[in-house]
């Protein structure tokens, strides 16, 4: 893997650029700030976006993918599959994240502003504090962010929660300058993880981050929202499967300080009981003939104890059955909605008696190793939202929505051969689909949601914000018994900490938002 080299020093690194300090000022320790390398602030950064295996476990795994209805079923999702109401998960991105990456990004890019031999390292800095805080913002809404991780530079001890609306408007100024401030000519930054110092390829990250950014906030600012895209699409987005922005993890089992490996994967594949796919996502391969359902949905012969990657698959056997590919329910444990046995026959010629477990489909294991890349923004998102924004805002983006609709679908079903030995899609299957699932009027929005809710696959914090601002697809509550609301939750609660150590700027923030209950919208989130 050409990447290894970035992983050569990282776990010195915990040690280097974690803040010793409690989170509840949010700030860096000043006694390290002037030794520390930007690079490798820049580099742990990025890894511990996707490689940080506990905030990756308790807000992705328990409460993202099971409340989208993607992944789930299993008694520690129901967090976000039952809307079983546990502060705590919603407490850690928080609190691992501003003692993390947050107070290095932010002295990073602080530390080489206006350093001419550091310009490209800036910009870059820039690009992944605006990518680092957007994640934060989005899922708790009014944030400190002008203030956040600055002790080093003042004496603020408690920052003020900056209104989400300033913050993007914020997010877009810093993506059009550094985009323009990316120079090739000008200082090299080859150990990098995303792009190894590729300039071009930053520059279309920070254009298709922008586009990203510029459509949540589409139904508060349409105006904006429509000069932000156009300008972000003129300055050169991704345009090919080649430009996606992922690290490439190393196959290593991630640990609580070890962010080499993909955390996402390990959240998943270290559980004592294996997530099922939710028949919410596996219907919509189902319900349009879609060629991923040969390669996205899996069944195992469960063993015991779990090994995930040591368990025979069974797919083709229990496809031919009366049960067929089977999810489980939203709002439901595997348990529930009973299913089986059938007999089937196994690799080495014998019957077995396929039960429940067993045929409720499973991610394919390729998608959950430990070295399957995470993809950070892709080529077929960027299609999708130049599609969205086509259909929404009436403005022209190169291509009509239908091809950007079209492209983006293809991107995606190839994007699933970048796993370790992930399925290659033929291309007589693509075109099959896109002929039998062209873009309808009256119906664009919906598609092309419905499309991008299957391309950003185990992307919890995104496929979450994107459901939110499109309404697509239109997820149904399922509350249970056990459920503490009725409704889909639409953001996370404060931490408790803040609300003790910094009482006057959280209250300031909630004051906004009527009230911190995970029903709550953050600001872009409009009805």
């Amino acid at each position: 893997m050409t990447q290894n080299r970035n992983y050569n020093y990282i776990l010195p690194l915990l040690l280097l650029l974690t803040a010793c300090s409690k989170f509840g000022t949010l700030n860096t320790d000043p006694t390290k700030s002037s030794s520390m390398n930007p690079k490798n602030q820049l580099i742990y950064a990025q890894l511990w976006f996707s490689g940080d295996l506990s905030t990756q476990e308790r807000t992705n795994s328990i409460v993202l993918l099971p409340l989208v209805q993607q992944f789930g079923a299993v008694y520690y999702a129901r967090v976000g599959g039952m809307y079983v109401k546990d502060a705590t998960r919603m407490w850690v991105m928080w609190e691992n994240s501003y003692p993390n990456d947050v107070v290095n990004i932010v002295d990073a890019a602080e530390r080489t502003k206006d350093v001419a031999t550091q310009s490209n390292l800036n910009a870059m800095c820039r690009i992944m504090k605006v990518y680092t805080f957007a994640r934060l913002t989005d899922l708790y809404g009014d944030i400190p962010y002008s203030q956040a991780g600055t002790a080093y530079y003042s004496q603020i001890k408690r920052p003020v929660y900056d209104k989400q609306e300033d913050i993007y408007n914020d997010f877009l100024a810093e993506l059009k300058a550094a985009a323009a401030q990316l120079d090739a000519t000008k200082d090299k930054v080859p150990e990098e993880v995303f792009f190894k110092g590729d300039i071009n390829a930053w520059k279309k990250f920070a254009n298709s981050l922008r586009i990203r950014l510029a459509l949540r906030i589409a139904k508060r600012n349409p105006d904006k929202a429509k000069t932000e895209i156009t300008e972000a699409y003129s300055g050169g987005v991704m345009t090919s499967n080649a430009d996606i922005c992922m690290t490439k993890h190393l196959d290593i089992q991630s640990t609580y300080s070890d962010v080499r490996g993909n955390a996402v994967s390990v959240a998943i594949n270290q559980q004592s009981g294996m997530p099922k796919i939710i028949s919410t996502f596996l219907n919509l391969l189902k319900n349009t003939n879609d060629p991923r359902l040969n390669y996205i949905p899996r069944c195992y012969k469960q063993n015991n104890p779990m090994k995930p990657f040591e368990r025979e698959d069974i797919t083709e056997q229990v496809k031919v059955t009366t049960v067929g590919l089977t999810g489980s329910n939203p709002g439901r444990y595997v348990y529930d909605d009973w299913v089986g046995p059938v007999t089937i026959k196994l690799a080495n010629g014998t019957n077995y008696s396929a039960v429940n477990g067993d045929l409720k489909c499973e991610l394919n294991n390729c998608f959950i190793r430990n070295n399957a890349p995470f993809l950070h923004l892709t080529y077929a998102e960027v299609e999708l939202l130049l599609a969205d924004a086509s259909i929404r805002l009436g403005i022209t983006l190169g291509d009509d929505a239908a091809t950007h609709y079209r492209k983006g679908i293809e991107a995606a079903m190839k994007q699933l051969s970048l796993y370790p030995n992930g399925p290659v899609v033929p291309d007589t299957a693509i075109a099959r689909f896109l002929t039998e699932n062209p873009l309808a009027a009256g119906t664009e929005l919906k598609q092309i949601n419905s499309q991008l809710y299957i391309a950003l696959m185990l992307n919890g914090p995104e496929t979450f914000a994107n459901w939110r601002r499109s309404g697509y697809p239109e997820l149904k509550a399922t509350p249970t018994n056990e459920s503490t609301s009725t409704t889909i939750p639409r953001r996370f609660q404060y931490p408790l900490s803040e609300k003790e150590q910094n009482a006057v700027n959280v209250q300031a923030a909630v004051e906004r938002i009527g009230e911190d209950d995970w029903t709550r919208r953050v600001w872009w989130d409009k009805e």
